[in-house]
């Protein structure tokens, strides 16, 4: 019995020091990032759509376009003979004070990339064309909105409602919108299969020619066994793959895709950049964005990024034939690395307590002077 005690005893320490040993290596094993396909692509095919339409904002309490606006005046001629009461010519020259209480205004809803279906209620943008001073309290006439071809008659949706104004501080009281103002009248079915084949379109700010790849060969490397070429997807250019569906998807195309937007991807390899917001005074760093060898200078300070001794050329100030160094002479470490990196001078800027603006300058210096390795982008 005791041998028996014994040997569970052991088990049981065995498996508590194997649990033990596989948390060690997981704390000790470099975490790659991670992120899922359809976090940075979608499929083409399911973009936003646009509908317009020209309306009449009325209820306005003297606010509305300039009596001798003509447009307006027979927008609103129209509006009432389309309510059963003609009006002559004659009677349009009347409507004239009236004017003052309704504006003439484009009506602007956006469609989802995922469609939208029959009696679906969406939120609608109405802004003045013409001399209205504020369409705070109007109520927008039920408006035709048709789509953006100069030529399409067709009605997709119908747009009525109270006009809402934000903040009539900040926002001119001319632009406002109508919430759940814009019914659907017809199906929105953005088709993504075109020929046997989904084309995914990369975001903006991950297009580039190594991720296009990279997302191709994953594609392939996880899915391609479906096919007897293992080839299902391939790179068209540093924004769009496309991608067959197999055979056995053909039915299901939703099943393939979900798969397809599903797949791990290891932390993306895409172009060194620099993002800088002047007016928030935020600095974005890659941390793969490198600098060439330069000497900084900067009010009572020198950085140097080649390795010598900037002190000894004559201070910060390099005026007269003074040899006295600067106030701070900062040697920027590039051991740890062939060469320097932007985040490690930034780091020593801030360390020196310099200003964000200064600091924005000095990246800006070094992209005018080529030393800068890297895309500027600024907000």
């Amino acid at each position: 019995m005791n041998g028996f005690r014994h040997s569970i005893f052991a088990l049981r320490l065995s498996a508590l020091a194997a649990i033990a040993i596989a948390w060690l290596l997981c704390q000790s094993a470099p975490l790659q990032a991670r992120t899922l396909l359809k976090n940075i692509c979608r499929v083409k095919g399911q973009e936003e759509n646009t509908l317009q339409g020209l309306g009449l904002v009325v209820g306005l309490k003297g606010t509305g376009d300039s009596p001798n606006s003509l447009p307006t005046i027979r927008s609103l001629a129209q509006a009432i003979q389309l309510m059963g009461t003609p009006i002559s010519k004659r009677g349009q020259v009347d409507l004239k004070e009236d004017v003052k209480n309704v504006a003439l205004v484009v009506v602007t809803v956006t469609i989802p990339g995922v469609g939208a279906r029959q009696g679906d209620l969406l939120d609608c943008t109405v802004s003045s064309i013409g001399g209205a001073k504020s369409l705070n309290g109007g109520q927008l006439f039920i408006t035709a909105m048709q789509g953006p071809q100069i030529d399409n008659e067709r009605v997709y949706a119908f747009a009525q409602g109270p006009i809402h104004i934000e903040d009539p501080k900040s926002v001119p009281p001319t632009t406002g919108k109508v919430f759940r103002g814009c019914r659907v009248e017809q199906d929105f079915y953005n088709p993504f299969i075109k020929d046997g084949r989904i084309t995914l379109v990369l975001n903006k700010n991950h297009a580039d020619f190594q991720v296009a790849q990279e997302v191709a060969e994953l594609i392939n490397t996880q899915l391609g066994f479906q096919t007897r070429s293992g080839e299902l997807a391939q790179a068209v250019n540093q924004e769009n793959i496309v991608v067959q569906i197999p055979a056995q998807y053909r039915e299901k195309p939703v099943s393939f895709v979900a798969q397809v937007l599903s797949l791990p991807m290891l932390e993306l390899q895409t172009e060194a950049r620099v993002v800088i917001n002047e007016r928030a005074g935020s600095i974005v760093i890659g941390g793969d964005v490198e600098i060439g060898a330069v000497v900084i200078t900067h009010k009572n300070m020198v950085i140097d990024t080649t390795g010598g001794d900037a002190a000894a050329a004559g201070g910060a100030g390099g005026g007269g034939g003074s040899s006295a160094p600067p106030a701070h002479f900062v040697p920027l470490e590039t051991s740890a690395a062939p060469t320097p990196k932007l985040k490690a001078l930034v780091e020593t800027l801030n360390t020196l307590k310099v200003p964000t603006e200064d600091v924005i300058e000095i990246i800006k210096g070094l992209e005018r002077d080529g030393k800068l390795h890297g895309q500027l982008i600024i907000e």
